[in-house]
């Protein structure tokens, strides 16, 4: 077994804590090499055993959510039979995730918490980087993001329905981000559990999963950084934003006038003009040649899919979605078709008078809500220059996507917003997917999760 997954130390000094990492779509291990340096670097291996998923690896992501949530708990139930056969049975167990990564380890702890495993390991860390916990559908109008939802939504096979929520989870009639965030479900009890809930989100130039998603966030205040002042925490500065007072917006005489503005945004046009003549053309090649793979890899995850279903052993999976005293999901089955019927409606931001009142909204972000659970950390906090009216404007989610909110900031997050501003590719910095010197920011948010967040 490689050494990522089995230690060489006698089974008495071997570690009792597990921690999985689970990489993106199209990544593979490689993608977590630095993730996984630097655990080893600050946890030796009588301190820490560390498992890199590899069940999913290329084209194996394209099979869902559901198909790779089964894959990685497999991996994970191997590992601890293995240990616990070998006389150094796991007792605590961190899952980490990238991307859609993030999505696949909600789906696993579900699986291992139903199948009995957290009553003799505790759940420790639960942490999530660039991950589109509400998926990617745009809350953008015009024709451009209505092209992208309905484009991207049909190119990814399973995992692109998934991840535009489009799909029908099983019998529940709703997709499957919607039942992984439901109170009543084995998911959200699963992550309920865990000691510390964390994630860390790009403020900006994240292409493939923007800030509102994986921020889990009713907003977007970094639209435009020059009209907000950003504060920094101390020792992470200017990576890491400061957790309970990340940003302010600025007075109107602090803002750059018009002219000005209008003036960088010709400059800035002007520099790109070879950059967009080279893209008019080759995006029609492009697009030609991915529509053509997108259909060969979505022929082919749809034949692994059935392999998977056909496989041994996967009857311990397809276990009851929801708790016994999960309430009236027959109704929520209802109302969710009426809400992707509604989502179809393309905006910026919601009107005024269109918007939940200013202490609901208020309870979304912060996750105090009347139901929700009691936290050992504060999750993010944006603060207001008024009493009843929201210092930035609300986002044109689907109510499907607010409920996912609601119900995953009544679970708890310590949420860590992330500066990264020497490189456009920020969702591979945050990680350091790889070696390169324009990825060294995502290092300051490495040392800052295992510094801050990564309980031993």
């Amino acid at each position: 077994m490689e050494e990522s997954e089995r230690t060489s130390l006698d089974p008495a000094r071997r570690a009792d804590h597990l921690c999985v990492l689970v990489h993106g779509l199209w990544g593979n291990p490689s993608h977590l090499s630095y993730l996984a340096k630097a655990l080893r670097e600050k946890h030796p291996e009588d301190k820490l055993n560390i498992l890199v998923a590899k069940s999913n690896s290329g084209s194996y992501t394209y099979d869902g959510i559901e198909t790779g949530g089964e894959r990685v708990t497999q991996e994970i139930e191997t590992l601890l039979q293995e240990l616990e056969h070998d006389g150094a049975p796991i007792k605590r167990l961190s899952i980490i995730g990238y991307s859609l990564g993030g999505l696949i380890a909600r789906y696993a702890i579900g699986l291992l918490q139903s199948k009995g495993w957290f009553d003799k390991i505790q759940p420790l860390n639960f942490t999530t980087f660039a991950t589109p916990h509400l998926g990617v559908r745009t809350p953008l109008r015009g024709y451009h993001s209505q092209l992208w939802n309905a484009f991207g939504s049909r190119t990814l096979s399973t995992s692109g329905r998934q991840l535009f929520t489009i799909d029908t989870f099983r019998d529940t009639k709703r997709p499957i981000l919607s039942v992984l965030a439901d109170p009543a479900s084995i998911f959200i009890r699963a992550l309920s559990l865990f000691k510390n809930r964390t994630l860390y989100a790009n403020i900006i130039n994240d292409r493939s999963a923007p800030y509102y998603t994986t921020a889990i966030a009713t907003t977007d205040p970094f639209i435009d950084l020059d009209a907000v002042h950003i504060r920094y925490l101390e020792g992470y500065t200017p990576i890491i934003l400061d957790p309970d007072h990340p940003v302010l917006p600025k007075a109107a005489q602090d803002q750059q006038s018009f002219y000005t503005r209008l003036s960088s945004t010709g400059q800035g046009l002007l520099y790109r003009v070879p950059l967009y003549t080279a893209l008019i053309a080759l995006i029609p090649v492009a697009t030609v040649a991915w529509t053509i793979n997108s259909g060969i890899q979505s022929f082919r995850s749809s034949k692994r899919i059935q392999l998977h279903e056909q496989g041994e052993g996967l009857n311990g999976y397809r276990i009851p979605l929801m708790l016994a005293n999960g309430g009236n999901t027959a109704k929520s089955a209802m109302s969710g078709a009426f809400r992707r019927m509604n989502s179809t409606q393309g905006h910026d931001y919601l009107p005024e008078s269109s918007e939940t009142s200013d202490d609901e909204k208020t309870q979304a972000e912060n996750g105090t809500a009347p139901d929700a659970a009691d936290r050992s950390e504060p999750p993010l906090k944006l603060t207001r220059t008024t009493s009843r009216k929201a210092d930035f404007p609300t986002l044109a989610l689907s109510d499907e996507q607010f409920e996912m909110i609601k119900n995953l900031d009544g679970v708890g997050w310590k949420k860590n917003l992330v500066h990264i501003q020497n490189h456009g590719h920020t969702h591979a910095a945050i990680v350091v997917r790889m070696q390169k010197p324009g990825f060294d920011e995502g290092k300051v948010v490495v040392r800052h999760w295992l510094e801050a967040e990564f309980e031993i």
